[in-house]
């Protein structure tokens, strides 16, 4: 049997921004008791592995500011405009981020950053067949752009030097559908 719902009895919005939104909900309990719940909101991202050819994909790395790291690489990854599907806003991150498009996109997964106190969606995909196509980067973006082996990027993010989950994810999955290649 499924757990019981909570019942929402109050929100109020507590900060707001054009990233995120933060709100303080008073949720009733099954048993009846009642807490305090704050929930932070994202909405929608998206992330695109770009292989540039059987063996080698395009990674970002810039300064994140949340954990001072300028160390990491990553794939291209950004927030869904309203009104843009998932698909769209990865090939806008691809052209914003490493200068590319990709002519076919290969769907990877869909989940939840997390399950308990953020509401964010993220997409992920692998990208192929890739021509050069560049739009201006957001105005707080600033990146260096490099090519490496895919089999250096899965070592990478065995080692735990690639930590954020868009990626990781991505990876893994591309490893496993390698394998069954």
């Amino acid at each position: 049997m499924p757990p019981i719902p909570w019942k929402t009895q109050s929100s109020r919005p507590i900060y707001d921004n054009k990233w995120m939104h933060l709100r303080e909900d008073i949720a009733e309990l099954p048993d009846g008791r009642t807490t305090l719940y704050g929930v932070v909101t994202f909405g929608e991202c998206v992330g695109v592995l770009p292989f540039v050819d059987d063996d080698n994909v395009v990674l970002v790395r810039q300064y994140r500011y949340v954990f001072g790291e300028n160390q990491r690489w990553e794939m291209p990854t950004g927030g869904m405009k309203p009104g843009e599907s998932p698909e769209a806003a990865a090939l806008r991150e691809l052209q914003e981020e490493v200068g590319y498009t990709a002519q076919q996109l290969d769907p990877v997964s869909t989940y939840y950053t997390s399950k308990s106190v953020c509401y964010e969606i993220a997409h992920l995909y692998l990208g192929y067949e890739l021509q050069r196509a560049v739009l201006q980067p957001d105005e707080t973006e600033f990146f260096e752009v490099a090519v490496f082996p895919f089999d250096e990027v899965l070592a990478m993010v065995n080692r735990s030097e690639i930590r954020d989950g868009m990626t990781v994810i991505a990876v893994l999955q591309a490893a496993q559908r390698r394998s069954r290649r």
